[in-house]
């Protein structure tokens, strides 16, 4: 009986913190009509033209050139160009063939670049040659828990935890925070965020970033209220930051069902952005809507977007995700999916190749799969929900229940379609 009970308490515990609209349609309109990030830009165009024309007129080095691809990053982040990111990275490249990879320094930094483009097999390897070369002991013990943890290896990444936790400082709260959401220690991992975002102190752009995460947290959590403000703080920090922004026409979609304040804040951030992620919302706000020739206009967007060679598989999940419902191509979303665990074998991409084979009417494949590799592993609700589908595709109804329960927890991380249709697996 305690099984059926769950649902219900669940909605009551998550309908009961959230009554009433939460996002300002007022904040969203005026952040809008008075968007601009010219100050913001100028000052980094500046600093960009400033660090050229030292690479230019300097003998070639390292900083000049690491300040550089540093303003690349940065405009990146306001625009969404992808080619920023490629640029900076061509940029160290090159430096660390010049110094004959002899600087672990170098070698750590490339490491971070190649974990945001999703490069993880890289990523190690130059985290591996910056061990070699004898990196300072603390810088390197960052990036191998960020290599360690991306990559699937969470016993590795744990021990480099415990090796930099005499620190408690801003980069061990961040990382502490990962592995308390990875554990399902939800209160714990919010917590280490917010405490993270206290130990940025004058910096900004740290703090700004950890109360951004923090803010997904909270939505995960279901605390949406506390989800926007922090988005809004975020914002205010940061007028640029299209990933609190879009995460407020987010908590409008999917709470306050104000499917207009949504498309508006969606479309500014599609006017505003290079990256194809906007479009992929309005594709989810189509499908809220059940308008099913526009989810597919913006769908097929996104994919012609996301699948371009410069993004490599910064956005497998969601084209997985595309293909194995509104598009209906789920060959594309296996092929994808195998492509992934090349890159990474961890519990939620062998979950994606395991929905990937179940939806292109492969069940023993998946079911194996899932026995080898997913099941009693950690996992997003996304992927909880898939195995609960896969579950349900078998038979096992049981353990289908327990799944979609799990999943509703983070009930505001689906799109409006999702949340009808797992409502009705719980019925």
């Amino acid at each position: 009986m305690k099984r059926f009970l769950l649902f219900p308490v669940i909605i009551f515990l998550i309908s009961s913190c959230n009554k009433g609209p939460i996002v300002s349609a007022s904040f969203a309109d005026s952040l809008i009509n008075a968007y601009s990030i010219q100050n913001i830009s100028r000052s980094n165009d500046l600093e960009m033209q400033f660090w050229k024309n030292r690479m230019e007129s300097q003998p070639e080095g390292f900083i000049n050139e690491q300040k550089y691809a540093n303003t690349l990053l940065t405009r990146y982040k306001m625009s969404g160009d992808i080619n920023d990111v490629k640029e900076a990275d061509s940029i160290v490249v090159k430096t660390n063939e010049r110094f004959r990879k002899t600087e672990s320094a170098i070698s750590l930094k490339l490491a971070g670049y190649s974990i945001m483009q999703h490069k993880f097999k890289e990523a190690r390897a130059y985290m591996q040659h910056a061990k070699e070369t004898g990196s300072r002991k603390y810088p390197l013990l960052l990036t191998a828990f960020d290599v360690y943890f991306e990559s699937g290896d969470y016993d590795s990444a744990a021990m480099m935890l415990k090796m930099i936790r005499g620190n408690m400082d801003y980069n061990y709260q961040f990382r502490l925070s990962k592995m308390e959401h990875l554990k399902g220690a939800v209160d714990s991992s919010i917590h280490a965020m917010l405490k993270a975002a206290s130990l940025a102190e004058s910096d900004d752009y740290l703090k700004q970033v950890a109360l951004s995460n923090a803010a997904d947290l909270y939505v995960h959590a279901g605390e949406l209220k506390k989800a926007n403000n922090l988005y809004v703080e975020c914002i205010r920090l940061n007028p640029a930051d299209f990933h609190s922004i879009m995460a407020l026409g987010w908590i409008a979609l999917v709470h306050d069902h104000n499917d207009s304040l949504a498309e508006k804040i969606f479309s500014f951030a599609h006017a505003a952005l290079k990256s194809p992620d906007p479009l992929l919302k309005l594709a989810q706000l189509a499908g809220a809507r059940n308008d099913s020739s526009k989810q597919k206009k913006y769908a097929n967007e996104f994919v012609s977007q996301a699948t371009k060679p410069v993004y490599g598989n910064m956005y497998n999940k969601y084209l997985i995700e595309l293909y194995t419902t509104v598009l209906n191509n789920p060959s594309k979303a296996e092929d994808l999916a195998k492509k992934e665990l090349d890159n990474r074998s961890t519990p939620q991409t062998y979950a994606w190749y395991a929905w990937s084979l179940f939806s292109n009417d492969k069940t023993k494949e998946a079911y194996q799969v899932y026995k080898s590799h997913v099941s009693g592993k950690p996992l997003e609700g996304l992927e909880l929900y898939w195995m609960g589908k896969l579950m349900k595709g078998i038979g096992r109804g049981y353990d289908a229940q327990q799944f979609f329960e799990a999943a509703y927890k983070n009930k505001y991380d689906f799109t409006p379609s999702t949340i009808r249709d797992l409502e009705k697996d719980l019925e």
